[in-house]
Order: C-alpha cells, then structure tokens, then sequence
C-alpha cells in the first residue's frame, strides 16, 4: 500500500515538474508584468509565482480534470492582490505608471486574454469596475508618449 502511494506521489511530482516546466516561463511573465519589474531582475514576481507553484502544488492530486495553468494564474492574480500596497510605488517600464489594481486587470485582460467576466469573478469585483480599470489602464498607457517608459528605467 505504501509503495503505490508512493509511486502515486513519484507520478504527480513529475507531472508537476513537467508542467512548471512548460507554462513556467509565461507564468514568470505575467508576474513580471504585474509587479513591472525589469526582465531577468524580478524578485518580487519570483516569489508571487513561487507562492502561487506552492499553492498549486499542495492541491495538486485534488486538480485532476481542472486546468493547472489556470489555477495558477488565479493563485498569481490573487497573490498580487492581496500584496498590491507593495507595488504601489511608481516603477519603469510601460506598466509602471500604473496603479497595481490596473496592472492586474490589463495583464489579465490583454497578456492572458482572460474575459471581463472572469477577471471579475476572480477578484471579486462588478464588471464594470473592471471595464474601468481596464479603460482607465489602456488610456494612461496609450496617452504616454513613445519612448516615456524608457526614461523611468533604472541605468
């Protein structure tokens, strides 16, 4: 009895592994996007998608038929929600200027192409409020002029 759940357990950690390792990368993505953290130098968005792994991980054996990218991107989102006062501060790049509310909703919207009325649900909040982070985060980034984010990176 012990062998099969181990081999059980053998079995889901590779399967786990193997899906870190194919939806990873945008996964990583998307955090970076959301915490506006220069690529390659992102700790914060490290440890939201490490949280949000961890997460997926401890329920992995309960997952079976639900889709894993999914509920790790939930885990993302609602990671960086609960944590949105640490990424208040204006940061580069053309997300930056951004409050993180409105950075969630677009990155969700627009990088993962999730529907008002999921994002909705995911958060919490009436579609209108997120049709009007959405509105107001497109007309900040749209009304900045080419080559602004470029100043506000660090050297």
């Amino acid at each position: 009895m012990r062998e099969r759940q181990a081999r059980q357990e053998r079995l889901r950690a590779r399967e786990f592994e193997a899906f870190v390792a194919g939806a990873g990368g945008r996964l990583l993505h998307a955090a970076t996007l959301l915490t506006a953290e220069p690529p390659g130098a992102a700790p914060e968005a490290e440890r939201l998608l490490v949280r949000a792994l961890a997460r997926t991980r401890a329920d992995w054996a309960r997952l079976r038929g639900e889709d894993p990218y999914e509920r790790t991107r939930q885990e993302l989102a609602l990671s960086f929600a609960r944590t949105a006062r640490r990424h208040r501060r204006p940061r580069g790049g053309l997300l930056g200027a951004l409050a993180p509310q409105e950075r969630l909703v677009l990155v969700l919207r627009l990088h993962e192409g999730v529907a008002e009325e999921q994002v909705a649900a995911g958060l919490g909040l009436p579609v209108e409020r997120v049709r009007a982070l959405h509105t107001r985060a497109m007309a900040t980034v749209l009304s900045r002029p080419p080559g602004a984010e470029a100043a506000h990176e660090p050297a």
